[in-house]
């Protein structure tokens, strides 16, 4: 191994770029970031977060810090809300009922801007020994040299940085892509997106109508599917607004307040704070990593900010990153684990933005074609309480999976995928759902840093054979061997092996896989 100042690179120190260092910094790996700016930046993005994303946080001790820092306290909620025509018109249901699949999580869902979660978890790794963080410089070259990646910054410190591995999260318009030759591919919608930030103390007024929601959706014939979306950014009357506008908004003569009054119906003051525009279009890298070279958040793939996928998926691929990562450096990994990223989280995303977001697109636009309040009173009434039932069952079928990765067992054929159904039984590929020991205890509070075999009821033979299996490659594993107390009916299996970021990798006995084949596969050794 050539020389090296660390073991893992992070280009883009983002809410991805940090929660990657996290996640990799408590696993021992030396990792080095390099971030442009010193302080993160105030624009307020990326605000839902999952409860999936919160088991993150809950894993990279920030959960309690992060719902501390939300700018809109518990008491005022965080729900959301879709209307027609305008938000005030009189059409409007619940909107991403998250909290309907509550229990199949170890955490519940929060709202915050992305610049406050991005400044928990700056906090966060640099309380980490083994991260070391470079900020105000611009990483300008990344080569690879033998089994080294080195990278040039200007700016900051200077200098250059090697490693054996870089990962870029460094936006949309990513160097660490570029450099390893990844290219992308783009759905254009030919669309300018506008981002406004502004106060209005009668805004905050006027939606106090709607209880217990912070975010408006307002779908509107013009628009042909595209949202008007709206939202509170705190309690002292700031706000955000997305909306498609012209190419010539560009140029400053655009009307925001005027555009949002007629979203909202009414009108109000406006002060502006911020206006920034961006093209309404779906990136894919065609890979997520190529030699020693990822990528992942942004860098990796992009989407319009419909239903708060992005900063969610971004979340989802450092903890998928990171333990591969983590075992390629600590020499228990396989040849073929790393790849498993890219096999597992482009499948993903690629599912997410055609089978929800895009589609949401669509079915919005066909709606909006075929019903009509004044053309159609009582069919369109009868069309709007159909899409509110509908809104529920989205919920429950946004559920990533890794059915059919090269890493856990079952699932030969199928693929990876958004589109699932949340289940309490634990299923290869799929999330591990909680559930709670005779003693009370929650099973995911015993989770290890490592793989974790879940062992219920009386199964010594087996579980020793997974034990001794692990041990002979240096497997991090740790074995919870509990009494059966309903656990085994709850999850539908009496071994349950659980991958470092809470995927289900193999389930057992009864199988005729060999203690040996189980380790082998789930490592990405064979």
């Amino acid at each position: 191994m050539g020389e090296r100042d660390a073991d893992v690179v992070v280009v883009g120190g983002g809410p991805v770029g940090m929660g990657l260092a996290i996640e990799l910094g408590q696993r021992g790996v030396r990792t080095t970031v390099i971030e442009r700016h010193p302080t993160p930046q105030p624009i307020p993005k990326g605000q839902n977060l999952t409860q999936r994303t919160m088991e993150h946080m809950h894993f990279w001790g920030v959960e309690p810090t992060l719902r501390a820092a939300r700018t809109i306290p518990a008491t005022a909620g965080i729900g959301g809300l879709t209307a027609y025509g305008s938000l005030l018109s009189g059409y409007h249901y619940d909107w991403l009922k998250r909290g309907l699949v509550d229990r199949f999580y170890g955490q519940r869902n929060e709202r915050l801007p992305q610049y406050a979660t991005e400044g928990v978890l700056r906090q966060r790794a640099a309380q980490l020994r083994c991260v070391d963080i470079r900020y105000g410089g611009k990483v300008t070259r990344v080569a690879s040299e033998g089994d080294i990646v080195r990278l040039s910054i200007e700016g900051g410190t200077g200098g250059t940085v090697s490693a054996p591995y870089v990962v870029g999260c460094d936006g949309s318009r990513s160097v660490v892509r570029e450099a390893a030759g990844i290219t992308q591919t783009l759905s254009d919608h030919d669309r300018v997106m506008a981002l406004l930030v502004f106060r209005s103390a009668e805004l905050s007024r006027l939606v106090e109508r709607f209880p217990g929601k912070s975010y408006f959706n307002v779908l509107h014939p013009a628009q042909k599917g595209y949202w008007l979306f709206l939202g509170r950014v705190d309690l002292e009357d700031r706000w955000f607004f997305h909306a498609p506008v012209t190419e010539s908004a560009r140029d400053g003569a655009y009307d925001f307040t005027r555009l949002l009054r007629e979203t909202v119906g009414a009108s109000f003051d406006v002060e502006m704070e911020h206006v920034g525009f961006w093209d309404l279009r779906f990136a894919i890298a065609d890979e997520y990593g190529r030699g020693r070279m990822f990528v992942a958040g942004d860098a990796a793939h992009s989407h319009p900010p419909y239903g708060g996928y992005g900063i969610n998926t971004g979340f989802e691929d450092a903890r998928n990153l990171g333990w591969k990562l983590a075992a390629a450096v600590q020499g228990w990994g396989g040849s073929a684990l790393l790849a498993s990223y890219d096999a597992e989280r482009r499948a993903v995303f690629a599912s997410t933005a055609k089978d929800f977001i895009e589609r949401s697109i669509l079915d919005d636009r066909d709606f909006l074609e075929r019903f009509d309040p004044e053309r159609d009173p009582e069919g369109f009434a009868s069309a709007w309480r159909a899409r509110a039932d509908g809104a529920v069952n989205e919920v429950d079928r946004f559920e990533p999976h890794y059915t059919g990765s090269p890493i856990v067992f079952g699932g030969d054929g199928k693929h990876s995928g958004a589109v699932g159904h949340h289940r309490f039984v634990a299923t290869p590929g799929h999330h591990l759902a909680p559930g709670t020991l005779s003693d009370g205890r929650h099973v995911h509070d015993l989770l290890g840093q490592g793989f974790t075999l879940l062992s219920f009821g009386d199964h010594p033979r087996a579980t020793d054979e997974v034990r001794d299996a692990a041990a002979r490659r240096d497997v991090p594993l740790t074995v919870v061997e509990q009494p059966d107390g309903g656990l085994t009916e709850h999850y539908g299996a009496a071994l349950v092996l659980v991958r470092p970021d809470g995927f289900v990798a193999w389930t057992g006995p009864g199988t005729r896989d060999d203690a040996d084949a189980v380790v082998r596969r789930s490592i990405g050794a064979g």
